[in-house]
């Protein structure tokens, strides 16, 4: 299979437009677009990301004779991250309905746990999450006072980033912004700790 072949099985498998490769690549879609028609080929600093980000080691790109005699291979060590979309009510966090992508990090880099990944919408968090910046989530059902947290509201079908502010028994979701006010978590309000933010991945 040539290489063009390879990299566009490996984008659909993963569920990525050419678009969305590229952005992760650093390249006009029209480059991805041209190595899949096998106009051109990719340079080795990109096959080597893309051998990290899918999981495969880089001599997958090369034919046997091919391959470099002066690369010496270490394997990849990267995890493929969900990144959930709208959230069904009822289904699993992580059913495959609630996944609209994925994202790729190396898993030296994560702690031990469920990690999923969720986009911030608006600017509710500036300037410590800004709007559309990814949040890696581990999964947990609480977190310390004070701690950013995935918190799922308005019948378990949204998930909003909110830092839990922890009073008493009451429990407040605060908004890093101070335009915004809290919201106290009540038998009207409910809401459900799903994770707590780990890191933040914000695109220039």
């Amino acid at each position: 299979m040539s290489v063009g072949k390879k990299i566009k099985e490996l984008r659909k498998e993963n569920r990525l437009t050419q678009s969305e490769l590229a952005e992760k690549l650093d390249v006009a879609p029209t480059s991805v677009s041209a190595w899949e028609r096998e106009a051109n080929r990719p340079l080795m600093d990109k096959l080597s990301i893309m051998a990290n980000m899918f999981n495969v080691p880089i001599s997958y790109f090369f034919d046997k004779e091919e391959f470099p005699s002066n690369i010496v291979e270490i394997a990849p060590a990267t995890i493929k991250i969900p990144i959930l979309g709208t959230i069904a009510c009822g289904n699993p966090i992580l059913a495959e309905q609630n996944i609209e992508g994925y994202l790729y990090e190396f898993a030296e880099t994560l702690p031990h746990g469920t990690i999923f990944g969720l986009i911030a919408k608006g600017d509710s968090m500036e300037p410590t999450i800004p709007n559309g910046a990814t949040v890696l989530i581990r999964e947990q059902s609480d977190v310390e006072n004070g701690e950013i947290a995935a918190v799922l509201v308005n019948g378990d079908t949204e998930a909003t980033l909110k830092r839990v502010k922890k009073i008493g028994s009451m429990v407040m979701l605060m908004p890093d912004n101070n335009k915004y006010d809290p919201i106290p978590v009540s038998k009207d309000t409910p809401a459900r700790i799903i994770g707590k933010a780990i890191r933040v991945n914000i695109n220039l």
